[in-house]
């Protein structure tokens, strides 16, 4: 067995050109990630559609999500988490330029409906 840890919160850059993901685990159904955004947006006009599910924390900073037909963007701080089924539309609006803002995601595949017993 291999042990593997580390620290959510280390080498965090002030700015970066890109978004920055960090795959922390990986398993057939399952992709847990750091996302680390310094101002960072989805392109103007684009909509994520995923094909997983994903539920995610925002660990520390600001940002504000869109979600096709909601008229307003949901704002996110420090502890707040929403869950994304699948397919989705969302975007991201807005994350804080003055801090770098870290999120723990939580990818998984949306497993199929249980027969009635």
């Amino acid at each position: 067995m291999t042990l593997a840890g580390g620290n959510l919160f280390a080498d965090l850059p002030a700015r970066l050109a890109e978004e920055r993901f960090d795959e922390l685990l990986g398993a057939p159904d399952l992709r847990i990630e750091r996302i680390v955004s310094t101002g960072h947006t989805t392109p103007p006009g684009v909509f994520l559609d995923q094909e997983w599910a994903e539920w995610v924390v925002l660990l520390q900073g600001a940002a504000t999500l869109l979600f096709d037909g909601e008229a307003e963007p949901r704002r996110l701080g420090r502890g707040d988490y929403l869950y994304i089924p699948a397919h989705a539309r969302h975007r991201v609006e807005w994350t804080d330029p003055a801090q770098p803002a870290v999120w723990l995601a939580v990818h998984h595949r949306q497993g199929r409906k249980r027969e009635a017993l």
